[in-house]
């Protein structure tokens, strides 16, 4: 169901965006770059967080590490992955294939700063075999993204 509801709102939104499948898994940023020949940088992990009651989508580069004290400070709470039977049940996308497109329902999405690096970005496309390849400033459009700084500084 969850690659179908990415196909179906990139149908909407944005039509000359393909979903791309491969054979080998994309479920961890390291598999999903070789999937895809990649850096690891330039794959758009989504990070599936609850901050008190909310709950939140995180977008940041695959090499970046979240910084708690950065996340708290900016939404007032401490952050918590969802659980995995959470995941699904919220996003409607299966662990490994988290993305910002075709939510079960609407979710507060942001992007970190660490994505503005690359002129194009590799986000999974609803299963660990999908994802599609888009410039980050319209992946944030397309999901009324909000830019945020919440990663680490690089090493």
């Amino acid at each position: 169901m969850s690659i179908k509801s990415v196909r179906a709102f990139f149908a909407e939104h944005a039509p000359d965006i393909t979903v791309i499948e491969s054979p080998l898994s994309s479920a961890t940023v390291t598999l999903a770059a070789e999937a895809y020949g990649v850096e690891p940088a330039r794959i758009a992990k989504t990070l599936s967080l609850r901050i008190g009651e909310r709950v939140v989508l995180i977008v940041a580069a695959g090499t970046s590490r979240m910084d708690n004290k950065k996340v708290k400070a900016h939404f007032g709470g401490k952050p918590k992955m969802l659980g995995v039977d959470e995941v699904a049940d919220i996003t409607g996308h299966e662990v490994g294939g988290v993305c910002p497109f075709g939510l079960k329902a609407p979710l507060p999405v942001y992007c970190d700063v660490s994505l503005q690096a690359f002129d194009e970005v590799v986000p999974a496309a609803g299963s660990t075999h999908s994802a599609v390849r888009i410039a980050p400033m319209r992946m944030a459009q397309l999901t009324s993204a909000e830019w945020i700084d919440v990663c680490q500084a690089p090493a």
